[in-house]
């Protein structure tokens, strides 16, 4: 899941969530301590499953131990419960901030639910996200499209018997140093990068190479019907290697490097950079 859909933030508390059998569960210790001035919002939930256990509150059937996101950077199973469950938790938390968070609890329930049932809904909502960090229409569409396109590569690879995480990283990295002649984590190093989205600090010109190393694999793929892992590892080299002759090619053009080290939204306003030039609009 993406960053920004394993966090939300209630009045300035971060709360972390993840999709479990087609509900949202939130971290109760995290909403524990946006909803308690608690410094110890783990003692704080301890005490208060012992009151929930002895008034009938069926902690084994309403909490679900999910790993998330803890702040060392690493996965830890953590309690976690939907939203009809987290209600009954609040219900028994003594807080001004509760019927507040009951219903932003209910919106953010209720938006995942109309963005399965209509896709579009949560396309407009990544949209409106990127604007508010300032990243241009242009760009915007652009990564939209790289999405689609990245969705319809993974599904081609899940369809043809890849399902770890690993072979998938295996193959993205592939086509990427053949593109760019960087892996993704060697050119998440390069931008400075740490937990941040590496295509969120793409520019144009590293976005459409993206798309089009991705896309002439998709191609390659379907195309020569690859079946084993072998055979899709040598397409991501082939469908990397079309995007970087294309890069070579501008590169020789233009007489600099694409490959850039700047992150988009650090470029000054109206100014567009292609690698490490600046061109003014």
């Amino acid at each position: 899941m993406e960053p920004k859909d394993a966090l939300v933030v209630f009045q300035g508390a971060k709360i972390r969530r993840t999709w479990h059998d087609d509900k949202w569960y939130f971290s109760v210790v995290d909403t524990v301590g946006a909803l308690t001035d608690s410094s110890i919002p783990r003692r704080y939930w301890s005490d208060l499953k012992n009151n929930l256990d002895e008034e009938g509150f069926e902690l084994y059937d309403n909490i679900v131990q999910l790993k998330l996101l803890s702040s060392d950077g690493k996965n830890y199973n953590t309690d976690c419960a939907n939203t009809e469950s987290m209600f009954r938790i609040i219900q028994s938390i003594p807080s001004k901030k509760a019927e507040p968070f009951k219903r932003w609890l209910a919106k953010v329930g209720y938006e995942r639910v109309q963005e399965i049932e209509d896709p579009e809904v949560a396309q407009k909502r990544m949209k409106e996200i990127y604007k508010l960090k300032g990243y241009s229409n242009e760009w915007i569409e652009k990564r939209t499209r790289g999405i689609a396109i990245r969705d319809e590569l993974t599904d081609e690879w899940h369809e043809r018997g890849i399902s770890s995480q690993r072979e998938y990283s295996i193959l993205t990295a592939e086509i990427s140093r053949a593109t760019f002649g960087l892996t993704p984590g060697e050119y998440k190093k390069f931008k400075q990068l740490k937990k941040e989205n590496l295509r969120d600090h793409m520019d144009d010109i590293e976005l459409i190479l993206t798309m089009l190393g991705e896309a002439t694999t998709t191609r390659f793929t379907r195309d020569r019907d690859s079946e084993q892992f072998s055979e899709l590892k040598n397409d991501a080299k082939d469908g990397g290697d079309v995007a970087g002759a294309t890069r070579k090619d501008i590169e020789g053009k233009l007489g600099d490097s694409v490959v850039s080290s700047d992150n988009y939204l650090e470029t000054p306003e109206k100014t567009k950079r292609i690698g490490n030039k600046k061109l003014l609009e």
